[in-house]
C-alpha cells in the first residue's frame, strides 16, 4: 500500500471531514424541507375539503344556478 505524505493525508482527512459535515447539514435540511412539504400538503387537503363543504352549502342555498339577483322581482312591484 502506498503511504501518503503527512500534508496530503492531513488535507485528505480535512476534506473528507468537511464533505461529511456538509452532507450531514444537507440531510438535515432535506428532512426539514420534507416535513414542511408534508405539513403544507395536510393544510392544502384541509382547505380543499373546506372549499368543497362551502360549495355544497352554496348549492343548497341557491340550487338553481341560472337565476341571478336581477331575475328576482322585488316584493313591492
Amino acid at each position: 500500500m502506498i503511504e501518503l505524505p503527512d500534508s496530503l493525508a492531513a488535507w485528505t482527512q480535512a476534506r473528507l471531514t468537511e464533505l461529511e459535515t456538509k452532507l450531514a447539514f444537507a440531510e438535515d435540511l432535506l428532512e426539514t424541507l420534507n416535513q414542511t412539504v408534508v405539513r403544507q400538503q395536510a393544510r392544502i387537503d384541509l382547505l380543499q375539503e373546506q372549499l368543497r363543504l362551502l360549495h355544497r352549502q352554496l348549492q343548497d342555498v341557491r340550487p338553481d344556478e341560472s337565476r341571478t339577483p336581477r331575475d328576482e322581482i322585488p316584493p313591492h312591484y
